[in-house]
Order: structure tokens, then sequence, then C-alpha cells
């Protein structure tokens, strides 16, 4: 990695995030996991079940990380002290179906039989939020959660869901203004990422909004379509295009739907805004293996990149990445996060 500094990070501790009383179940310490240690201008945090997507929530100075395999998790942490707590399987989860909002969804979530994906954060009060996550498993859907942190202990609860067609396989998930959607339908629930030819379309992006029907968006096909964001006044869709290796820009204010794309030097993943006015998002550089993170700047659309390792390090199939205070966080489909100093 092109850095000048590695900052040391702390194991992951036993224990209760920082500013909680009530000590919920951990992950596992750092050291747990083989080769942890700090390499090409990264360090990790370890011991997580595929922290596929992370998301920085916001002024409470945390991190949110989902694990992206069944059973599927939900992971706090605090960036300060590298401590992570446990959100789904412990008594800070409960389920309390609001069937006027989600009356299409069957019932609560089956917790041994789902994961958490790609993951949309909206604020919703002080310390509040409300969390969209892709899921599969038992069912396709759009599943929703209040995240509480205000009390004296975090609470997760979630509330309904919304279902998507079973043949599919939906990637990631951007919430609406209104309280709806926008999902992306990276291909059919039968189709291998490896067997997909370059370029080859295989999904598209699909819209819901309270009291109405999951809809695709004409004229969003691409292939692989893969992490998603919406600017603030809800007229553009970014997405990251695995099968293009590109990040495409919609224009929602026009018919027919915008378009613009913006080549990138690796496979890009999930995407989200740096808290600056900037978009996010890393990904595997094939054939030789790597990753790198790049910021995208949404009006113009030029690249930067952030970061990178090669082949060799013990980090691979990056994932996502997302600002921490000073720092570039990286997810991927392994058991750890990555971590490195902005310059």
């Amino acid at each position: 990695m092109k850095m000048s500094k590695i900052l040391s990070v702390g194991a992951l501790a036993v224990g209760v995030v920082v500013g909680f009383s009530v000590v919920v179940s951990p992950v596992h310490a750092q050291n747990d996991s083989p080769d942890c240690s700090a390499e090409q201008g990264v360090t990790y945090l370890c011991g997580f079940v595929v922290p596929e997507d992370v998301v920085n929530l916001e002024s409470t100075g945390l991190a949110l990380a989902g694990g992206h395999r069944a059973p599927g998790h939900m992971y706090l942490i605090d960036p300060a002290t590298g401590e992570s707590s446990e959100l789904i399987h412990t008594a800070a989860f409960s389920q309390q179906h609001d069937t006027s909002a989600y009356p299409g969804c069957p019932g609560p979530l089956n917790t041994e039989s789902f994961d958490v994906h790609g993951i949309s954060v909206t604020p919703t009060a002080a310390r509040e939020f409300t969390l969209y996550t892709t899921s599969h498993g038992e069912r396709e859907a759009i599943e929703i959660y209040d995240l509480d942190l205000s009390g004296a202990s975090p609470s997760l609860t979630w509330t309904g869901c919304v279902m998507l067609a079973q043949d599919g396989y939906h990637n990631a998930v951007i919430r609406l203004d209104d309280g709806g959607f926008v999902a992306t339908r990276m291909r059919d629930s039968d189709v291998n990422n490896a067997d997909v030819r370059p370029g080859e379309i295989t999904g598209r992006l699909f819209e819901w909004h309270p009291g109405g029907r999951v809809q695709a968006i004409a004229g969003t096909d691409l292939s692989l379509p893969n992490g998603i964001d919406v600017s603030p006044d809800q007229r553009y869709l970014y997405v990251a295009a695995s099968g293009t290796n590109e990040i495409v820009r919609f224009d929602r204010s026009v018919t027919p739907i915008g378009k613009q794309s913006v080549s990138v030097p690796m496979r890009p993943d999930n995407i989200h805004w740096d808290g600056y006015g900037m978009l996010l998002s890393a990904g595997g550089t094939p054939p030789d293996g790597g990753w790198a993170a790049v910021e995208v700047d949404p009006d113009t659309l030029a690249v930067t990149v952030l970061g990178s390792v090669d082949g060799a390090a013990s980090m691979q199939r990056a994932s996502a990445a997302t600002r921490v205070g000073e720092e570039i966080w990286v997810g991927s489909n392994e058991d750890r996060i990555a971590r490195f100093p902005l310059n």
C-alpha cells in the first residue's frame, strides 16, 4: 500500500463497546485468526464471520459490520479500542413485526437461516438508526431493523421485511427518503459470478415504495450490479458494476433514465458516501490478486486510488470501503476488516 504511516491496532477484546454498560457476546480476539499482523501499510481487525459490508454510524464514532454467512451477524465496533460486540445472537436483539408498515412480510426473521449482506443506514434521531439489509437463506428479502444506541446498552430490533423475487440474488440496498428503497439484483440465483462472461448483462435495479410493489427500473441493466448509494437529493443512483469494473451514475430526473459510467482499477463491490461529499468503493484486482480502495467524485466521476495491497496480503476478497475518522476501513468476504490511515 502506498502509505507513509502504519497505525497499530489493539486486539479485539472480550468486553463492552465504549459507552455501554451491558456486556454482550464478543467476537473472537484478533489473535484467534491466523496471519492477523500488520502488512503492506494496513492493520486488521480479525475474528469476524464475513464482514462483507462496513458502514460508519456517523456522530456516534462507531462502525457497524454485517456477517454475510448464515447464521447472520451484526457487529458494533468501537474504532478507538478495537472492541466489537455481536448484536443479533444476544440479548441486544428482539423482533417486533410492524405489520401495518410491512404487511407482505411473512413473519419474523429466522436467525439461523439468513445473512446480513449489503447495509443501508439512515439516522432517525440522536444515536438512533434505521437499517435496511439484503438477506439470503430462508428467504430473499430486504430485512429492516431499528438500531438504538441512545441508552445504556445497544438495542437492535427487527421490524419487518419486503420480499424480493426468490429466483434472484440481490446484493445491496439503499433506503429512500419515503421509506422505500432501491436494490441491486446482481444475477439469477442459479448463476455463479465466475461463469459470467466479461460485460454480460446479468441484473438490474429494483425499486419499492411503501404500499407498492417491487418493480424493475427500466434502463438499469448491468453486468453484475453490486453496491449502490443515492445522492442526498435522491436524483442520482451510484452503482458498482462488478462485471465491467465501472461505477455507474443513473439520473432519475429524466426519462429514459440517464446513465454515465467511469472505469475503476478493480472489481468494485459496495459503494458508500464518506461523510465529506465523496464516494468510496473497494474490490479485488484480478488477475494477480490484491485489492484497491478508491474515492469517486460524484460530480465529475474522477477516480482516486486511496490504497492498495497485492496478492501476497493475507486479506483478499475486499468488498467495501468506508471512512471512519481519519482512516479507511475495508470489509472483506473473509474473517477480517483492514484499516489504513488517510494520507
